[in-house]
Order: C-alpha cells, then sequence, then structure tokens
C-alpha cells in the first residue's frame, strides 16, 4: 500500500499537470508571425536620394586653382609628369602625346574625361535631374556629370567621357573628422559624397597627354563647409589604373559656391599647346 503522505503527493501533481493542460500549457508553441501580427501593408520604400541627402551641393561653383598652377591654369610641356606616379607604360604614352593627331582625330576632349576633367578651371552647375540623379555640368568643355544613386546605368557599347558614375551618401563614422568638431543635432546630416566612376573612355590626367586608361576607376568624395561667411566644396578624387599607374594617384580640388550664374560662360573642349597662356587668370 502507498503511504497516505506520498499517496497526497502524487494526486497533487496530477491536479497540476491536468490544470496545465486545461490551460493550454502542453499545446504547442506558435510562431512569433502568429503570435503577434505584423503592421499591415508592404515596409515602407527607402526615401529617394535627394530627400535623404546629407548635403546641398546644389548651386554654381568656380574653381579655387592655389596650387600646382603650372599643370591646372596651364598647359604642361610634353614629358612633364611631375608627382604622377605613371608606370614605364605610361611614362611611354604620356611621351608620345601628339596634339596635332588629337585635333586631327577629334579627340579635343580627352583632357576633360572625367579622371582629370576636376582638375581643369571652371565653373560648375550642380543640379539634382531626378530624385535619384545629381547632375554636374561644367563650363569648361560643356561636360555632363551624371551620379546615379540606384545603381549602375551601364548598359554595354562605347565608354563615354564621364563613364558610368554610382553614387551614395556617407557620413562619417568617426565623432570627430578630419577638421571638423564634433557634431551638435543639428549638424546631424553632415558627411560626404562618394561617386565611384568605371567604364571611362581614355583621357588625359593632365591637358599634355599624361594618360588614363578605360580600365581607370576613379573614387570621389564631395565635401561642403562653410568658412567666415562663406561656402566651399572640397573633392578629393583616386585615380587607379593598373595599365599606367604604378600607384593610386590622389588629387584635391576646391571650389567656391557663387551666388549666381553671372559668369557661366559654356565653352567646347579645347587643345591648349604648351606655349599658350590661359584666356582667364586664376581666380577669373
Amino acid at each position: 500500500m502507498i503511504p497516505r503522505r506520498i499517496r497526497g503527493r502524487a494526486i497533487a501533481l496530477l491536479c497540476i499537470v491536468a490544470g496545465f493542460v486545461l490551460l493550454g500549457v502542453g499545446a504547442p508553441v506558435r510562431s512569433a508571425s502568429a503570435q503577434a501580427p505584423g503592421p499591415s501593408g508592404p515596409p515602407s520604400a527607402a526615401p529617394k536620394a535627394k530627400a535623404a541627402a546629407l548635403i546641398d551641393l546644389t548651386g554654381y561653383w568656380v574653381s579655387i586653382v592655389d596650387d600646382e598652377w603650372r599643370w591646372r591654369m596651364m598647359t604642361p610641356t610634353k614629358g612633364d609628369y611631375s608627382f604622377v606616379p605613371l608606370n614605364a607604360e605610361g611614362r611611354r604614352v604620356a611621351d608620345a602625346w601628339d596634339p596635332a593627331k588629337d585635333e586631327s582625330e577629334g579627340n579635343q576632349c580627352r583632357a576633360y574625361g572625367t579622371a582629370g576633367l576636376m582638375r581643369l578651371p571652371m565653373r560648375l552647375h550642380v543640379t539634382w535631374a531626378d530624385d535619384n540623379t545629381l547632375e554636374i555640368d561644367t563650363d569648361a568643355g560643356m561636360q555632363k556629370r551624371l551620379f546615379h544613386f540606384d545603381g549602375s546605368k551601364w548598359q554595354g557599347g562605347e565608354p563615354q567621357w564621364q563613364g558610368d558614375s554610382v553614387a551614395s551618401w556617407e557620413k562619417q563614422a568617426q565623432s570627430r573628422g578630419f577638421g571638423r568638431p564634433v557634431a551638435t543635432p543639428a549638424q546631424a546630416k553632415d558627411g560626404s559624397l562618394k561617386v565611384v566612376t568605371t567604364h571611362l573612355r581614355p583621357g588625359y590626367l593632365r591637358k599634355n597627354g599624361v594618360p588614363y586608361s578605360g580600365n581607370a576607376v576613379l573614387t570621389e568624395y564631395f565635401d561642403r563647409f562653410e568658412l567666415d561667411g562663406q561656402t566651399y566644396m572640397i573633392v578629393t578624387g583616386i585615380v587607379e589604373d593598373p595599365q599606367y599607374l604604378n600607384s593610386r594617384f590622389i588629387t584635391t580640388e576646391q571650389f567656391k559656391l557663387e551666388p549666381d550664374d553671372a559668369k557661366w560662360n559654356p565653352a567646347p573642349c579645347k587643345i591648349v599647346p604648351p606655349t599658350d597662356v590661359p584666356a582667364r587668370p586664376n581666380g577669373f
């Protein structure tokens, strides 16, 4: 015979188990989605690039040429490729530059291709072509650059002078950026525009025939800042081209925001021989 004390505990345990079964504790557990229905309707779409812009780059900008005058404001002599990390093949091509040949073949825009364009003394007009495409027009060479935030638009065919540019907004990962104070809540949207350009038509890094190939990749960072009541834009360019370069070619260009288009003066691509003096002086 089972002792009364043990029999009482068994009965109590059976009652507890029966209670759990009645309450559904023993029933299969439903999935989280079955337990709590999610929000109705499809997920909201990501904001368009224009609405999500971290900085405003629109407007008219003018180059500030305060360094490398002899390579930017003037056409250097043939064979002057100082500070460009050309390999042996790159030097060979540069030494063979023939401006008359470029002219006769209709290649006046080789110095206006995207890997060398921003180094030229000029004005820019930056606008939004649509909600996901930023457009940069240049008065020098009358070039048009399109920065696509919705992915590559390359569909084959002949490469173009301005290539295929894919853009994205980038916030600074660090709390204190280079030359910038710690961001305040009002500056929370500060960041940079990153642009990667591929599928280039071969062109010149400098007006005197210093080459880049169609395999070159150009990565750029556009930053905007205010100083003494004036707005500036800094463009940092990184050219990678194993065909003609030993290492990355890094440049930095500065632009100043202008109040309007009063000095906007579009002109077609032009080959300027090394002996010519530029028509527009520094600062325009």
